[in-house]
């Protein structure tokens, strides 16, 4: 096969919508060159870099000339057996090769449950007679977004959706018998998630709890800032939760302090930006040993923070 029909690139980074400047100032940063968009993708030549903002990485991509629908199928096919389609133009091809391929169950969550564990590719039509693909990416969910059989009577707002993906992502979740802090809290999203698995929870804000969150088993609130809580005063807990409205530079002040004084086993915070996205500070989040840091398909313009005591782990 001659290189005019095949050839490989260095790596594809999926956008979350309406983010995309933010993932191409990201990718600039990491060194990625110049990139070509097309749709919510962006390719570049450089090798795969760790980018935070991209819903999915596509980690081995290459491009293929295609004669037919049917040549397109085959070709998909004599990689692998699973394949995503992230549609980025010419759809009415696009879906005819879909149509070609098995079938991907992507059946939404039942939180908790593990994240799928097969293997998917993902692939796209640059022209009607070309192919960009990848038989690796980072995402086991197709576009990195997960669903979930959402419960629509229970919890006060929708920001439990995402607890559920961070905890997904993370593979783990708070137990029964665990102890947990849900630093603001109101109104009771991520408190009501807690507590659904059977976990103590204390619920710590200025404002109060929806009254259905706040009767629930093993709930107890604290009307209180998040930020004037003394760490050291607290009981050492099993998960330290924060989904607090605050400039990142606060928050990352706030981690420090718990993480200082070794009173949680682990953190998930959100870190929410107002304005231009704070690069400096998602840095020295990321350099706190033991964190990772990632954008959620549930979140907006704010990464999630991850980190675990590396004792405690």
């Amino acid at each position: 096969m001659s290189e005019a029909e095949r050839s490989r690139c260095g790596s594809v980074y999926q956008a979350p919508p309406g983010l995309e400047s933010v993932l191409a100032a990201e990718l600039d940063r990491l060194g990625a060159g110049d990139l070509i968009w097309v749709g919510p993708l962006a390719i570049s030549e450089q090798p795969p870099a760790s980018s935070v903002w991209a819903l999915d990485i596509w980690a081995a991509p290459e491009r293929r000339k295609i004669a037919s629908i049917g040549d397109a199928a085959s070709v998909l096919r004599g990689v692998q057996r699973n394949w995503a389609l992230v549609p980025t133009g010419h759809f009415r091809r696009a879906n005819l090769i879909s149509e070609r391929l098995p079938p991907v169950k992507a059946a939404p969550l039942v939180f908790p449950q593990p994240a799928p564990a097969s293997h998917l590719g993902a692939w796209t039509l640059l022209e009607t007679d070309e192919l960009l693909y990848s038989p690796t990416k980072t995402s086991p969910f197709p576009s990195g977004v997960p669903r979930f059989v959402e419960d629509r009577e229970g919890p006060p707002s929708r920001a439990y959706l995402k607890l559920w993906e961070a905890c997904t992502r993370l593979g783990r979740w708070p137990q029964p018998g665990e102890t947990c802090v849900d630093l603001g809290s109101t109104p009771g999203g991520w408190t009501w998630a807690i507590a659904q698995l059977g976990a103590s929870v204390t619920a710590v804000d200025r404002a109060p709890l929806a009254p259905q969150v706040a009767a629930m088993p093993g709930v107890t609130f604290r009307q209180e800032s998040a930020f004037g809580i003394d760490p050291v005063s607290v009981e050492r807990v099993d998960w330290l939760f924060s989904d607090v409205i605050a400039y990142p530079e606060r928050l990352l002040a706030l981690v420090r302090r718990w993480i200082e004084a070794g009173r949680a086993a682990r953190i998930v915070m959100s870190v929410k930006f107002q304005g231009e996205t704070d690069f400096a500070t998602m840095d020295a989040f990321a350099a706190i040993p033991g964190a990772t840091l990632a954008h959620l398909w549930h979140n907006k313009h704010e990464v999630t923070f991850f980190w675990a005591d590396p004792v405690a782990s």
